[in-house]
């Protein structure tokens, strides 16, 4: 039934060789599973046609990461594992990061591939003093110096979407989403703004040139295109995942489709696509105040290849919660979806060498 699903949703998607494309390898570097939630996550990308996805949600040695793993590996390597660092031991004292980098080697040894670090920093997590930790604290640099030793990827969110920090009234554009989600706000909270927050993003990337960092969610930034082209020129070790940002870039697809043409070698797929142990126990990229229905699911993942392969303009975008929009599609030529939906994360994550 998922396969007939899959061919059914490729035929539907207007101005498009779709038969071809559909039968591109698709690596998804961005979702998030709980291990008893693997088998489910399986089965989605049958359906719809996704070789490989990307657990961001992994754990750490001792909290739960084993588990992570030992789910991933029923999968034969269908289902990778990013590591995730315990920024929750930050307020126990001034050294509670010194341990990280030799976690982070046994994470890896374990079968991690990758760390990914959550918005929590900056956000929420706090140090010893009750202060929020800062996106470039110091006390995190050996982390992302061993990291880039190992050859692990870091993929980074920081901040959220720009309108989270504007009065939640009618007129902001995820009125919406922050209805549904009163605590997602951040206007008014003793929280940085969102351009302090990604000038210490960008610091980090600055600081550690030898590590490869992925910026989730289109850099961290999909309002501002030329701020995240300028962004990737500057730094050679920055790649940006597409992740729960196809509504945000979709509407600006001119621009977009420049970023992407310009800089194809280190843009990387991701849905941001959340999955729980039940058939609609699903996060599509965002949350709404009622779950999803089969419906969501077939729009989610078909107004997302619609928006990567076809010129169709004024369409349904994926996520409605994220915004009242439509979206146009890019129309990447053949040679740049093949990077962008998979040949960018395969060489970043060493998939096509033997044994991998």
């Amino acid at each position: 039934m998922g396969r007939v699903l899959f061919i059914a949703a490729m035929t539907v998607l207007g101005g498009c060789t779709c038969a071809d494309r559909a039968r591109l390898r698709k690596i998804d570097v961005h979702t998030h599973a709980s291990p008893a939630a693997v088998p489910h996550l399986l089965r989605l990308m049958n359906q719809w046609g996704i070789a490989t996805s990307v657990n961001l949600s992994g754990g750490w040695p001792g909290e739960g990461l084993e588990a992570s793993l030992l789910a991933a590996g029923q999968t034969h390597g269908r289902v990778i594992v990013f590591a995730t660092p315990p920024l929750h031991r930050a307020s126990r004292g001034a050294d509670w990061a010194a341990s990280l980098p030799e976690e982070l080697e046994r994470a890896h040894q374990l079968g991690a591939r990758g760390v990914k670090i959550f918005k929590a920093l900056g956000l929420s997590a706090r140090g010893p003093d009750g202060t929020l930790l800062a996106v470039d604290d110091p006390a995190l640099d050996a982390l992302f110096e061993k990291a880039g030793t190992l050859g692990m990827p870091v993929s980074i969110h920081t901040g959220d979407p720009v309108a989270f920090w504007q009065p939640v009234r009618e007129e902001n554009e995820r009125f919406d989403e922050l209805m549904a989600h009163p605590g997602w706000s951040y206007a008014g909270r003793p929280v940085p703004s969102w351009e302090a927050l990604f000038e210490r993003y960008e610091r980090v990337i600055a600081r550690h040139p030898r590590t490869t960092f992925i910026g989730v969610h289109f850099g961290n930034a999909p309002e501002d295109p030329a701020r995240v082209a300028a962004m990737l020129d500057r730094y050679p070790n920055l790649y940006v995942d597409t992740a729960a940002r196809v509504p945000e870039l979709g509407r600006r697809a001119a621009d977009v489709r420049a970023l992407f043409l310009t800089h194809q070698d280190r843009i990387l797929f991701g849905t941001d696509l959340g999955v729980g142990v039940g058939e609609l126990d699903l996060m599509l990229g965002s949350t709404g105040a009622t779950p999803p229905t089969l419906d969501d699911v077939g729009r989610f993942f078909t107004s997302t290849w619609r928006f990567f392969e076809t010129r169709d303009r004024a369409f349904p975008h994926p996520t409605p919660i994220q915004g009242r929009w439509s979206i146009d599609g890019l129309d990447l030529p053949r040679e740049v979806l093949e990077k962008v939906y998979s040949g960018n994360a395969a060489r970043l994550l060493g998939l096509d060498r033997p044994g991998q």
